[in-house]
């Protein structure tokens, strides 16, 4: 977030790079940077004949130089985006010629998604001594909830850790559409509100009651009735509720009660730290802890990795409903 808040900080006093090479898995910060060099750089009585958008499929490095070679008409800068550039990964290194040399009345700014260039070959020496490269690096899942908070809190919004998760839980780690269903949260609340399960519930469609937060809170405290009533729910509604996503938070879950079993300092921060959650949520996992021993606890991560190759249709024929059901037995049990 700083380095995002130094780049926007240079920009607008007017200290800005000729090449801006944009790189990395997370596309959420590759497209606000370079959106904002879109809106800001250029205003809107030079964009006209200043700014160009390119698209990777359709365009060639040598065509992204053409470009940038020329000079501006009556402004003093021109800005050449180039979208979606990993389309040219095969010829990027072409680029070099440029980047050792750029038109220093040229912005250009190349969106190169989900890939990164190699540290060791000439282009990235070059653009890092002319312009700026920025990597976009993917946030692990027990960094997004905080991510949301500060995005949220930066609009004076605050939000309960319950709803964080259950957004984390429902989309991933894919900022861009975290970002949408917010986006979308903030037009209907007014600010200063404090977003609940509710909140969410109502508005992006995600059951309070029903969904792999809840389940994993009833696999913890072992409350039979509550992940019975859970799993039957998703099993009328599968499509929203993925058995491999079910899988895949429990063994989450499992894994990290083992890493608590190990821990010598148990205090509630050195386990909030350790285990990669919010302290909100650290009761769960001493209750959880009882209930299921470090044995237990071994056992039911060799039960999901069979449920998930199960899920898969490796080994059984079995419908999705009986993976899972029996699933929640044998943890149960």
């Amino acid at each position: 977030m700083n380095e995002i808040k130094n780049i926007v900080s240079d920009i607008k006093n007017g200290n800005i790079k000729p090449i801006y090479f944009l790189m990395g898995e997370e596309s959420y910060y590759i497209d606000k940077i370079s959106d904002y060099i879109e809106q800001n750089v250029l205003d809107e009585t030079e964009k006209g004949f200043n700014q160009q958008i390119l698209y990777g499929r359709d365009t060639s490095i040598e065509a992204i130089v053409s470009a940038a070679k020329r000079y501006p008409m009556m402004a003093d800068k021109q800005v050449i985006i180039v979208k979606e550039a990993q389309d040219l990964s095969r010829t990027i290194e072409k680029l070099v010629s440029y980047a050792e040399n750029p038109q220093l009345t040229t912005v250009l700014v190349v969106n190169y998604k989900y890939k990164k260039l190699d540290k060791r070959k000439k282009l990235h020496k070059a653009i890092a001594k002319s312009g700026l490269i920025y990597e976009s690096k993917k946030l692990y899942e027990n960094q997004v909830a905080d991510w949301i908070r500060r995005i949220l809190s930066g609009k004076k919004y605050q939000v309960e850790p319950k709803a964080a998760q259950m957004l984390v839980e429902f989309l991933g780690t894919d900022l861009s559409k975290i970002a949408n269903e917010l986006d979308k949260l903030m037009l209907i609340l007014p600010k200063e509100t404090i977003i609940n399960d509710k909140h969410i519930e109502d508005n992006i469609g995600i059951s309070k009651d029903f969904n792999n937060f809840e389940l994993r809170k009833a696999v913890g405290e072992k409350n039979i009735l509550k992940a019975n009533r859970i799993i039957n729910y998703f099993s009328e509604n599968p499509k929203n509720n993925p058995l491999v996503m079910t899988i895949s938070l429990l063994n989450s879950f499992f894994t990290q009660l083992l890493l608590f079993h190990g821990l010598k300092d148990k205090s509630k921060n050195t386990v909030a730290r350790s285990l990669g959650v919010s302290p909100y949520f650290v009761d769960e996992y001493f209750l959880a802890a009882r209930n299921y021993p470090m044995r237990k606890v071994a056992q039911v991560i060799a039960t999901l990795r069979e449920a998930d190759l199960k899920s898969k249709g490796v080994g059984a024929s079995q419908s999705q409903e009986d993976i899972l059901k029996e699933l929640l037995f044998k943890i149960l049990h």
